[in-house]
């Protein structure tokens, strides 16, 4: 079994009154790796705000002791 990392996921996603504005969000996420914690955020952003991955912009990744 893999062990769980800390990551911490930087982007950007579409909102505003109008949807027209490119608003700065950052998570903190547990994940086996990289590419499932980027998986995972998508998923948040998605039930919290209703967005679809189009409108989200990941800008970085790094991994947190």
């Amino acid at each position: 079994m893999e062990q769980l990392s800390t990551f911490e996921i930087k982007g950007q996603f579409k909102g505003g009154l109008v949807g027209k504005t490119w608003l700065p969000f950052s998570k903190v996420v547990v994940s086996q790796n990289e590419k499932n914690a980027v998986n995972k955020v998508y998923s948040l952003m998605g039930s919290e705000h209703g967005l679809k991955r189009g409108l989200i912009k990941i800008d970085g990744v790094k991994a947190v002791e």
